[in-house]
């Protein structure tokens, strides 16, 4: 028999969720800058963290 296949495992894997609440003109832009960027909500909420706390050095 041959091992099971399936997605590789990542380097670096996000299992750590948050639920946050915003308000509708926060989620309009942020779905736009999402579309305009081709990038996850996901992943413009980790640049804007990232940004954040490079600013604090």
């Amino acid at each position: 028999m041959s091992p099971r296949m399936g997605r590789p495992k990542l380097d670096n894997p996000k299992n750590i969720n948050y639920s946050i609440r915003m308000d509708q003109e926060t989620e309009k832009r942020l779905q736009e800058y999402c579309i305009k960027h081709n990038i996850s909500k996901g992943e413009a909420i980790r640049q804007g963290i990232r940004l954040l706390l490079t600013k604090e050095k």
